[in-house]
């Protein structure tokens, strides 16, 4: 995956907005005015790149014990945040999951009117 398709796909979300909120190289989607990924522009251009995503506990737990490439997120609530090393053993079709996953998650936390107002 490179930066194109990762930022299109999570920018192609309903309701979800970019920012950077922490400086000029972390990358930050919202939806609802919450964010549900952030990444790093600097890792990307050293060939580096990697995404943090919301995660259902359990689940985190699970991936991180069968991917090498998933770890606890950096900087973030390790029980429901993820880093998702990108272009090492994980396929951009599962990556695309993860993001769905950590989309889906932040969306179904939203109050039903700011749900309403996406879709």
């Amino acid at each position: 995956m490179n930066l194109e398709t990762f930022y299109e796909y999570c920018f192609s979300k309903k309701g979800v907005t970019e920012h950077f909120p922490f400086n000029d190289d972390a990358l930050v989607f919202k939806v609802g005015g919450k964010m549900f990924a952030l990444s790093s522009l600097h890792q990307w251009e050293i060939g580096s790149p990697n995404v943090n995503l919301k995660c259902n506990p359990e689940y985190a737990q699970e991936l991180r014990a069968e991917y090498e490439a998933i770890q606890p997120a950096f900087h973030m609530n390790k029980a429901h945040w993820n880093t998702v090393n990108i272009n090492e053993e994980i396929p951009d079709v599962f990556v695309k999951e993860l993001i769905d996953h950590s989309y889906d998650l932040v969306f179904r936390s939203l109050t039903k009117i700011i749900q309403n107002e996406i879709f």
